[in-house]
């Protein structure tokens, strides 16, 4: 304690009282002197004393030495500490904080890979400041009373999920507060360790990178070491990506931070129509003039508004601009330009001109302040890493999906992969295709239309799968048709190039901004004279209508159940299309070795084209599978069209298994030629021609696919629908066909594919994974049979090895109908995954990353039409 000062003449007078007793005092006295007077200083007032947890003065914390950056609050680094300088008008809003991994061992993720969001609040008391998590997926309606408003705000109040002491105070009471920890620590609110496989987090090697502070937002990236606990296995993501495990005892990554300062009045949302596929926030909402709890969504989309209200067209106050960053190739700006710029018509269609514009971000020398982590900014990027993907993730607010800002992606071998594609598809089209690689103009195009489909989702838009059925073959085939409307009715569907396109076609290649686009843009962004939400839907419901006398603007992005809904297909014929499509194989096939192969070079191109050729074969095929117990899905509502589903035909059911006995349970000659395999591997190839038929059958076999089989059959009668045991009675009987020859032969490839059926039927009734359904009974029947015509075959048999084959056929059905021992696991069909990926483009990883392995595309197609829904879900 600091002790207050005494009066200085305290000592003179116990100097004076001192001298009086002294002896001797009785002789004569000295002539008495008054004391010299001192001039007393004036007291100062004491200093109080600082408590522990008290603010130290501001210049002990944000020393002589602190790098200071000004931003939405200023930001100072202090000896590898951070602090965040808080202003007073700051506390008590709400902001944005979004993290993702950046980058991230191989085995462990996927760099880009979105982890998660919050609204968060600052709150001071005393000299603690709070964080506060702000839970908007509860809501009260405006009509609720006070009473359930109340309830709800009790129901959801901020929990608090960090404290940081007030170290210092700014001279307008500013708290300074150290956020060193929030960014080392990997707190649950914000983590990232789930998504590599972490245990938690050392801090001895985690440190924070960088810190930005821009006017409305702090980006940090912080290195994080993830103590590892299930060393030798991937993470679940690693494992969705067919990433590898690894032995290390940990992972370090970097984590990307953003915090946004929210508009202080939120945007009036758009309520979702499931009719117009937009990503969208959701929310629950008590006291909506139902009598239950409501549930409701608002869509993502930028804040747009006319500078004339009362033009029909008409130019933002605020456009939607897209900045090319600096390091973006060169050669591609000018087609990343126009794949923004594609979308202008959209908007014109919703009432704004020029709504939708790209620049090339300024120069260091134009703009020294200008980073492309800026939230203020929608920001095109180009990563030099080995990834084949591009995609395009939103910040939005919570509150009312109104989009902040869009980083696209583009990630290097986006190039390499997008050549492979165009060459596998249109190579035999395109006289420029016939060498790769491809010249840098049809590159050019190829970005373009990459930039388009990743700018959609940056507005707001999913993906629509339904829209590439909207065209005939015959259309796509129609030069003035397709340079009018593109190959789909909309740019985000998975409709690459026109592999149905045929020689001497005069027809364009490449999808593009079509009939589906605008209407979405139309109905998401046309300006509704309304009071509310609510008050918009009668007009929205308008324009959705539409979609009931014009299939073209339909929307469907659930790919299984319907097969007029499928990824990597074009046309609404699938059986035509593939087809056509394997005619082009063939003819690209003998482009192959003059295509990818130089003088003096390796055959790795070749071996890799090779691949991608037998993947397209595979994904087309794979789309016929899709007509047996296929379910076509209209989203229609009440008093807007008629049933939303309606079975595929029987008649079509049926051909499509001849279909695919005719080109996927037969390996023509073509597909294996010598001149290729002798120069691409020494063994194998009859493994990986076999892939896809056992895959389809599986597949065509499936529990998923015969329940959904029986639940048509109940609902329709079994003389209208396609039943489960002619499914069997077609399959085996396309698989086995050689049993009906006088003198029976058969191949390499049919003796394998004829083992896999019989791998399969045992796991389908003898296995874990063995049928629930009547199928057991006639599948026992149909085998019982086949015993028969296997034993006579092996009696008519010319040659050795279709003899035994038989022989040893009958012997192992056998063993099936009467098994001695456990059966294997299951039948080798294609996993369903536990979900599908494309999430809200916050995004998931991906427009093309899940589409460059093509077995894993086809596995995707096939497990998606084995799934069985939920009771009472649809494939909304």
């Amino acid at each position: 304690m600091i002790r207050r000062a005494q009066p200085i003449f305290t000592l003179a007078l116990a100097v004076g009282l001192a001298f009086a007793a002294a002896p001797g005092w009785a002789q004569q006295d000295p002539p008495k002197q008054e004391p010299p007077k001192q001039e007393q200083k004036p007291q100062e007032p004491p200093k109080p004393q600082r408590k522990p947890g008290d603010p130290k003065p501001y210049e002990e914390v944000v020393t002589k030495d602190a790098k200071t950056q000004a931003g939405v609050f200023k930001v100072h680094e202090v000896e590898n500490k951070w602090y965040w300088e808080i202003p007073k008008n700051l506390l008590g809003r709400d902001f944005f904080w979004s993290t993702e991994i950046a980058e991230v061992p191989t085995n462990r993720g996927y760099g880009g890979t979105f982890v998660g969001d919050r609204v968060v609040r600052f709150s001071r008391r005393l000299n603690k400041i709070y964080l506060h998590v702000i839970d908007y997926s509860v809501r009260s309606s405006g009509d609720a009373g006070p009473a359930l408003t109340k309830a709800v705000e009790a129901a959801t109040r901020p929990p608090i999920v960090m404290t940081f002491n007030v170290e210092a105070e700014g001279k307008d009471g500013e708290a300074v507060v150290d956020v060193s920890s929030l960014f080392t620590s990997d707190p649950p609110d914000f983590s990232a360790r789930g998504l590599v496989g972490g245990a938690g987090v050392d801090p001895n090697r985690s440190w924070v990178e960088s810190m930005r502070a821009f006017p409305t937002n702090v980006e940090t990236r912080s290195t994080l070491t993830f103590m590892v606990a299930n060393r030798g296995q991937s993470n679940p993501l690693a494992a969705l990506l067919g990433l590898g495990g690894s032995d290390a005892s940990a992972a370090t990554c970097l984590v990307h931070y953003s915090l946004i300062l929210l508009p202080e009045t939120p945007m009036r949302g758009r309520l979702a129509d499931s009719r117009v596929g937009y990503f969208t926030r959701g929310f629950t909402v008590y006291g909506a003039p139902k009598n239950r709890v409501d549930e409701q969504a608002f869509i993502n989309r930028h804040r747009l508004e006319k500078k004339d209200p009362t033009a029909e067209v008409s130019e933002p106050v605020k456009p939607i601009v897209y900045y090319i960053s600096r390091e973006v190739p060169e050669q591609w700006r000018s087609y990343i330009k126009k794949g923004v710029e594609d979308w202008q018509p959209a908007f014109e269609q919703a009432g704004f001109k020029n709504a939708i514009q790209a620049k090339n971000a300024p120069t260091l020398e134009e703009d020294p302040n200008w980073h492309p982590e800026d939230a203020r900014y929608n920001v095109i990027r180009w990563a030099p890493q080995p990834v084949a993907n591009a995609m395009g993730p939103n910040v939005h607010d919570p509150r009312s999906g109104e989009i902040i800002s869009a980083h696209i992606i583009f990630w290097h071998d986006i190039l390499k992969l997008l050549e492979a594609w165009y060459f596998v598809q249109v190579g035999h089209m395109d006289p420029k295709a016939k060498t790769l690689p491809l010249p840098e103009d049809v590159m050019g195009e190829l970005v373009r239309y990459v930039a388009a489909h990743e700018v959609g989702h940056t507005l707001g838009l999913q993906h629509n799968f339904k829209a590439s059925s909207s065209f005939t073959v015959a259309q796509l085939r129609d030069g003035a048709f397709t340079r009018a409307n593109g190959l789909s009715a909309s740019i985000m569907d998975y409709a690459r190039f026109n592999y149905v396109a045929q020689p001497g076609d005069d027809t364009a290649l490449m999808s593009i901004v079509s009939h589906y686009d605008k209407f979405a843009i139309e109905w998401g962004y046309k300006p509704i004279d309304a009071r509310s939400s609510e008050g918009e839907r009668f007009q929205l419901d308008l324009i959705a209508s539409r979609q009931v006398n014009d299939p073209r603007l339909r929307f469907g992005n659930f790919p299984g159940l319907d097969p007029m809904t499928q990824t990597e297909d074009i046309g609404s014929d699938p059986m035509a299309a593939t087809g056509l499509g394997l005619a082009n194989l063939e003819r690209i096939m003998k482009m192959l070795i003059p295509a990818t192969t130089k003088f003096g070079e390796d055959y790795s191109y070749l071996a890799t084209m090779y691949g991608e050729l037998l993947g397209q074969r595979s994904t087309e095929l794979a789309h016929v599978a899709g007509y047996v117990g296929g379910i076509v899905e209209t989203d229609y509502h009440a008093g807007r069209g008629g049933a939303v589903f309606t079975p595929i035909p029987k008649a079509k059911q049926k051909e499509a298994v001849a279909f695919l006995a005719q080109h996927a349970f037969l390996s023509p000659a073509w597909l294996a030629p010598n001149e290729i395999l002798q120069r691409i591997e020494p063994m194998g190839a009859q493994n990986r021609l076999l892939s896809l038929p056992r895959s389809l059958m599986s597949s065509l076999l499936s529990e998923g696919r015969f329940t959904r089989l029986y639940d048509l059959q109940a609902q329709h009668g079994a003389a209208n629908v396609y039943t489960a045991p002619e499914v069997i009675a077609d399959v085996q009987a396309a698989i086995w066909s050689e049993l009906n020859a006088p003198a029976p032969t058969v191949s390499l490839f049919r003796r394998n594919l004829q083992r896999a059926y019989l791998d399969t039927v045992e796991g389908r009734l003898n296995g874990s994974g063995r049928t629930r359904t009547d199928a057991a009974g006639y599948w026992r029947s149909k085998l019982t049979d086949l015993k028969k015509a296997s034993e006579s075959a092996s009696k008519r048999a010319t040659d050795a090895a279709s003899r035994l084959h038989f022989a040893e056929s009958a012997r192992r059905i056998e063993d099936i109908l009467n098994p001695k021992a456990a059966a294997p696991a299951a039948a080798s069909s294609p996993q369903a995954f536990p979900f599908f990926i494309h999430t809200a483009h916050n995004h998931g990883p991906d427009c093309f990353h899940g589409a460059a392995d093509r077995e894993a595309v086809v596995d995707r197609i096939l497990a998606a039409q084995e799934s069985r829904l939920p009771n009472g879900a649809t494939g909304r």
